[in-house]
């Protein structure tokens, strides 16, 4: 049994001398910002005012509860059966012992009784709770039960020469041992966990690989032998309503799963390569995805322009930027802004990746002839205050919405620029008539992603004079921020990154710009007014500002903007 509590867990990092009051009273005020809020101690290391370690030890002394270190006391491989893998994932804990009749337990809230109920249903044991990481937890999960499994595969005889014949009754019998289920789950569970955008399973002559992009970069990950490669395949199929069949050419599906108590979905793509089928699947967490415009990391004024443009009554915003970039994200945080029940919002999307409550999103569907143009034509006939365009691709639909700007409606949609001014040449190369984009387009943004430092690892850093040149970056810029750099720890896998943020440049069109959109201005010049007329931060401006901040490093700014000759 865990002691009772005596002092609430943050008066108790006061009075160990970890934290002030002041710091105390800033962190409950943040807590109360968040949605959903976090634990006390989760707000407080994230705010980098105490340690992961500091808080755990603290934890484990105001709970009575002993801390462990799963790096140095591993779970006895014979309670892995005990528990299953998605049980484990979905409750934040590893089954680490068993002494008679008692199973203990490593737990990131050993207060959680739901989950020690649950637990004590599915084995009928006692269950003793000790405290870990919630980050060290994850990884274990993900390290020992793939191990178990790889070891339970070495113990049953298949044949890599039988994976041509099969038929489909052999696939579908593979893909519902109770084995290929339990790898698909801990794949797709470990890399929500790890809070990966897309999970990659490929084929290679002699090995299958798993890949997971997180931050926007690959990471592999324990994979299941080259012979299970046909029965994984098939399971997603399966669960994504696709033809297992079929394994000559490309197919895409969908799936909604729950995990982590929230709805999921997965988008799912395959393709036939030289090995056998490849597979790709995104996975589009509404939770990560729906962020708020304060959120977004836009800065100081940037915010308020930005705010002040999608409250205006009609014309058109554009958001431009690579795949990947947040373009979507930054839309659907302006769309949830505005939104009331006194406006009609309608969006017509490829793919709708994430439902808006109370927003009509329309799917493109290139086959049946639904495709921007059509959709945006029948759009605005529907009365709407507000319409999203996906993406402006062509004349037709560049025509159709500034259109609807013209008429008394607000547009959002996206493009792929390099910066905010080159949204306009991209408008005029598209066919649209000078004076008509002149009169509709009221505002662009530019948008990247860059990865964020680790909060847990970071430290100052010393950088060349000549690659702080190389951002912009002087000697008295240094005097009012600090360069940091994630070292590399067990939350961030090693990388020194944990999370991603943007950077954004942000041009309103102003009478000026107007009168040289009209007289067909190159795009560079444009871009030269505004950050001479409106003080317009550019990205690589806005890069720096997150540098000196200590939030990213001069190599990932470099990394996703151009560097600037004027």
């Amino acid at each position: 049994m865990l002691a009772a509590r005596r002092t609430p867990f943050g008066p108790l990092l006061v009075e160990r001398g970890l934290i002030t009051q002041a710091q105390l009273d800033q962190a409950v005020a943040e807590q109360r910002r968040q949605t959903p809020q976090r634990r006390i101690g989760e707000v407080l290391v994230g705010m980098r005012l105490v340690t992961e370690g500091e808080m755990l030890r603290a934890l484990a002394e105001q709970l009575g509860c002993p801390l462990v270190d799963l790096k140095s006391e591993p779970p006895d491989a014979e309670v892995l059966s005990i528990v299953p893998s998605e049980f484990a994932l979905r409750h934040h804990l590893l089954p680490l012992h068993q002494t008679d009749h008692t199973l203990t337990v490593a737990m990131a809230d050993p207060l959680d009784i739901q989950s020690i109920d649950d637990l004590l249903l599915l084995t009928g044991l006692s269950i003793r709770p000790v405290l870990a990481s919630a980050s060290d937890i994850s990884r274990a999960v993900e390290q020992f039960y793939m191990s178990r499994m790889l070891q339970d595969v070495e113990a049953q005889e298949q044949s890599a020469a039988e994976e041509e014949s099969l038929d489909v009754a052999d696939l579908q019998k593979m893909a519902r041992e109770e084995l290929v289920i339990q790898m698909v789950n801990l794949l797709i569970n470990q890399a929500i966990q790890d809070r990966a955008s897309d999970i990659h399973i490929e084929p290679f002559e002699r090995e299958l690989r798993v890949r997971y992009r997180i931050d926007g970069v690959l990471h592999e990950v324990n994979a299941p032998p080259k012979r299970f490669h046909p029965a994984v395949i098939s399971r997603l199929k399966i669960l994504s309503d696709m033809n297992i069949a079929e394994r000559r050419l490309p197919q895409d599906g969908r799936m909604r799963i729950r995990a982590a108590g929230r709805q999921i979905d997965l988008r799912v793509s395959t393709v036939p390569t030289l090995y056998g089928e490849s597979a790709v699947l995104r996975i589009l967490d509404k939770q990560t995805a729906m962020l708020g415009l304060p959120e977004l990391g836009l800065h100081g004024a940037m915010f308020e322009r930005f705010r002040r443009l999608i409250l205006e009554p009609h014309g058109i915003i554009l958001v431009t930027g690579p795949t990947g970039s947040g373009k979507t994200t930054t839309l659907y945080a302006a769309l949830n802004e505005i939104y009331s029940t006194e406006k009609k919002i309608i969006t017509i999307e490829d793919p709708v990746e994430y439902q808006l409550n109370g927003i009509n999103q329309i799917q493109v569907h290139p086959q049946i002839d639904l495709t921007f143009a059509n959709g945006l034509r029948h759009i605005v006939r529907q009365d709407p205050d507000i319409i999203m365009v996906g993406e402006i691709r062509d004349h037709e639909t560049a025509e159709i919405a500034i259109h609807a700007a013209l008429t008394g409606h607000l547009v959002f949609s996206t493009l792929h620029t390099n910066d905010a001014a080159g949204a306009i040449s991209r408008m005029l190369d598209m066919g649209a008539e000078p004076y008509l984009v002149a009169s509709s387009l009221i505002g662009s943004m530019a948008q990247r992603l860059v990865r964020i430092n680790c909060a847990k690892c970071r430290r100052a850093s010393e950088e060349r004079e000549v690659d702080l040149r190389e951002v912009g970056i002087s000697a008295a810029d240094l005097a009012q921020g600090a360069v940091m750099r994630g070292e590399g720890c067990a939350e961030c896998r090693g990388v020194g990154f944990r999370g991603r943020g943007g950077v954004f440049e942000m041009l309103t069109v102003d009478d000026t710009i107007r009168n040289m959109i009209v007289g067909r201005a190159p795009s560079m010049e444009i871009k030269q007014h505004a950050v001479r007329s409106q003080g317009m931060m550019t990205l690589m401006q806005d890069g720096r500002r997150r540098v000196l901040d200590g939030d990213t490093t001069m190599r990932e700014v470099l990394r996703v903007c151009q560097r600037e000759d004027f």
